[in-house]
């Protein structure tokens, strides 16, 4: 296929999938909770758990207690003692409700990814402030958790893919059907593709994605490419892309 007619597929793709019906019980995502709430601390952590089976990320999303960001760091460790969810036990759960606890009190998270972003207009200088902020509020160390909200990389090229923080970065600043668009000082032509291994390999088999390993590098190749379909919106095929893969249309 020619990069016209996969733009072409792409933008049908695209407009059919803007609709409230793609997130339901019999075809889960994350988002489907994180739309609920429209709260930028409640998203990030549906974000984080956005890992596995689908099903599964939802069915544990609604165990948890939202409200409890609100509460004592004693009352979260209290409501959280026996949650837990595949890498993450009670305490790398509870971990990152005192940490966005904590950093609700300092400042919001679209400033602090912002502080980075501004700095030299990078879009992943935002992204590793966001997470430096996090390590920084609640340090804690444990593989759950360090799995759960990652660390910043030595280099680009030691980079994975930060899918679930892209992801979140999506919803956060695009706004249409299903992303929630709760922050005004980013600008959505910055934001990078959350690769997952369904949309890495779409792009691989529409000839839209070169590089064979799935890390940062290939976040930045494939949303190159994108920027040529849309350079103001870059991202808006994603969850497109993401479904023709999940459905195995492509």
């Amino acid at each position: 296929m020619e990069l016209g007619e996969i733009k072409t597929v792409l933008e049908r793709e695209a407009a059919k999938r803007n609709d409230l019906a793609e997130l339901s019980y019999e075809r889960p995502d994350p988002l489907l909770v994180a739309s609920r709430h429209q709260d930028p601390s409640i998203a990030l952590i549906c974000a984080l758990f956005g890992y596995g089976n689908a099903g599964s990320i939802v069915k544990f999303l609604e165990t948890l207690d939202f409200s409890l960001l609100e509460s004592s760091e004693e009352g979260i460790r209290d409501a959280l003692s026996t949650h837990y969810y595949r890498f993450q036990k009670s305490a790398d759960v509870t971990a990152l409700f005192i940490a966005l606890r904590r950093l609700k009190q300092i400042d919001t998270l679209e400033n602090i990814f912002y502080e980075g972003y501004k700095r030299e207009e990078s879009f992943l200088d935002g992204l590793w402030a966001l997470i430096g902020k996090l390590h920084e509020a609640y340090p804690y160390e444990s593989y759950g958790y360090r799995f759960l909200i990652g660390s910043i990389p030595h280099s680009i090229a030691k980079a994975g893919t930060y899918k679930r923080y892209l992801m979140y970065l999506r919803w956060m600043v695009r706004r249409d059907a299903l992303d929630m668009g709760l922050w005004s000082k980013i600008d959505k032509k910055d934001l990078l593709i959350p690769l997952d291994t369904h949309t890495f390999g779409v792009s691989r088999r529409l000839g839209l994605l070169r590089r064979k390993s799935y890390d940062m590098k290939a976040v930045l190749e494939l949303t190159q490419t994108l920027r040529g379909f849309d350079a103001d919106d870059p991202v808006k095929y994603d969850f497109a892309l993401y479904r023709l893969g999940q459905e195995k249309l492509v």
